[in-house]
């Protein structure tokens, strides 16, 4: 790869082939855990775990991969990196691995971290695929992070109220009143608001998108004649 495309590969998973908001991947995680800022950041980290090491792995892997295995031995080593996040937000974490527990468990079914495993990992050298890996999932830590900072404003009015379970007691001064008693709207943080605040980011973002579009190329425009 040039480093033109080096740049492109980079930044088409947070922009133009966000997991999330463009390919719309991964989105039952991304509407159950993202009711707080604590647990879509807890999820985030332990699906950047995953999809990195299971990304950096197949490539290291890819020649020695026989074809008739080639997707079971990938689901085996996203479940091994599974496995790996669910010891350790058990461990280190447990708070909060109470309360998304089944979302990490799954991300072995993440179809997001399965398809750059398939198409990307499999057929690029390691640093390419480690690349491609932390593009991806900073693409979707950005849309699920970004969802948990919303709902959990809009729900409570205020942000960072979980982080203590994530980061110990040190995080407990990190809770944020941003909005007064009574201005709060409880239905952001229930599942028909996941699915309210999600539509409406959503749109937003592709409005800013197109806009964007449209300022770069503006249509009607045509060449000069020479």
């Amino acid at each position: 790869m040039t480093s033109i495309n080096l740049r492109q590969q980079a930044m088409s998973g947070i922009t133009r082939a966000n997991p999330a908001w463009v390919k719309l991947l991964g989105l039952c995680p991304l509407l159950a855990v993202s009711n707080s800022l604590a647990n879509a950041l807890g999820l985030a980290l332990a699906s950047t775990l995953v999809l990195v090491g299971s990304n950096v792995t197949v490539a290291a892997l890819r020649t020695f991969i026989p074809g008739f295995a080639r997707l079971p031995l990938f689901m085996l080593i996203i479940a091994s990196f599974t496995t790996c996040a669910v010891l350790l937000l058990e461990a280190y974490a447990f708070g909060l691995y109470a309360k998304i527990a089944l979302f990490v468990q799954i991300i072995v079914t993440n179809c997001m971290i399965l398809a750059r495993v398939e198409q990307f990992a499999s057929q690029q050298a390691i640093h390419w695929a480690l690349l491609d890996a932390l593009a991806t999932a900073l693409g979707f830590a950005l849309a699920l992070i970004g969802l948990g900072l919303v709902r959990e404003l809009l729900a409570t009015g205020s942000i960072g109220g979980g982080l203590a379970s994530l980061f110990g007691p040190v995080a407990a001064s990190w809770h944020l009143q941003l909005l007064p008693h009574g201005a709060q709207f409880p239905i952001a943080a229930l599942p028909p608001g996941a699915f309210i605040v999600a539509g409406l980011l959503l749109g937003i973002g592709t409005a800013v998108q197109q806009r964007l579009s449209t300022k770069h190329n503006p249509k009607g425009s045509v060449d000069e004649p020479g």
